[in-house]
């Protein structure tokens, strides 16, 4: 079968980025590489720093897409994601080139490899009675009632994810079908993409952990909170919108709000990605067709070569 591109997943600060680098430096000589980005985050303008994004060199040295594509007042779905992805695969192939689809949102990888049904649109009367007993109960109620009805996207999620913990109870509501069954019937006939996937997992979780606490210390230190502030003084952004909700800017501007004493800023930054990690390490734990790379290893690009090259010869 016609590979059509490889993807690296991974939990947060995994090494996924440094490991697409090195992938894209091996293809030189067969053509080359560019890189698809696959996070949620990457594709809001204005949110370098908090979001990690590949550096100026980086970007310079190998083509990158999906990255700087909306505003941050602009929500991104997954289904706009799979559908301007399979567009970049084109255009890469057509170039003799290697799509390499790299990030860590795996809903993002979910509907580009499988496709999303097509699900109930937004209703803006249980979407406000859903945030009204959240104001009432509190979210974790919510996940506790999510977990009775649709207990396969409820594991998924933390019992404080407002945002997909609203959209699933809202699924259900309007059709009586959970999320989880719309989108197990999405999935596409089994050859109609090739995205053979490694996974970046690390065998030794305080790696990971020492890894998301030095990443998070090194934002702070190149400006993330003066990133933040300069997102609050355009006056059009709330907290509630998709892109503020990301990881680490939800946190920063609950201390710029007062919400929490901005001496918190750091521990809850990180215990926010912590979290965030473990469901990425949930959701790829599903993908039972993954290849699975220790991220922890010395090893890593060796391994991570080799197989590419049984990939792609």
């Amino acid at each position: 079968m016609k590979l059509h591109a490889v993807a690296i997943a991974g939990p947060t600060a995994s090494g996924k980025t440094g490991l697409a680098m090195a992938m894209a430096e091996h293809l030189q000589k067969r053509g080359g590489a560019e890189i698809i980005s696959v996070d949620s985050a990457l594709v809001y303008k204005g949110m370098d720093i908090g979001t990690a994004k590949p550096s100026l060199a980086e970007l310079a040295a190998v083509p990158h897409h999906l990255i700087n594509i909306r505003d941050p007042l602009n929500a991104y779905s997954a289904a706009e994601f799979a559908r301007d992805a399979l567009a970049c695969v084109a255009e890469i192939s057509s170039r003799g080139k290697l799509p390499l689809l790299v990030g860590g949102t795996m809903l993002y990888f979910k509907a580009l490899m499988e496709g999303l049904n097509d699900m109930p649109g937004a209703d803006t009367v249980i979407r406000t009675r859903i945030q009204e007993e959240a104001e009432k109960l509190g979210w974790p109620a919510l996940h506790a009632q999510l977990k009775l009805v649709d207990p396969l996207t409820a594991a998924r999620l933390a019992p404080a994810d407002s945002q997909r913990i609203s959209r699933a109870l809202e699924v259900f509501r309007i059709s009586g079908l959970t999320l989880s069954s719309f989108q197990q019937k999405a999935i596409r006939e089994e050859d109609a993409y090739n995205f053979p996937m490694l996974s970046l997992e690390p065998l030794d979780r305080a790696w990971l952990h020492q890894r998301i606490e030095q990443r998070f210390d090194d934002m702070l230190a190149q400006g993330f909170l003066e990133e933040v502030k300069t997102l609050r003084a355009r006056g059009d952004l709330q907290i509630d919108l998709p892109s503020m909700r990301c990881v680490g800017y939800r946190q920063a501007w609950e201390a710029l709000d007062g919400i929490m004493p901005m001496t918190e800023l750091r521990d809850r930054g990180i215990f926010a990605t912590r979290q965030l990690a473990k469901r990425q390490l949930t959701w790829l734990r599903s993908m039972p067709h993954r290849h699975i790379v220790q991220a922890d290893s010395a090893q890593l690009v060796q391994q991570a070569l080799k197989w590419l090259d049984a990939q792609w010869p």
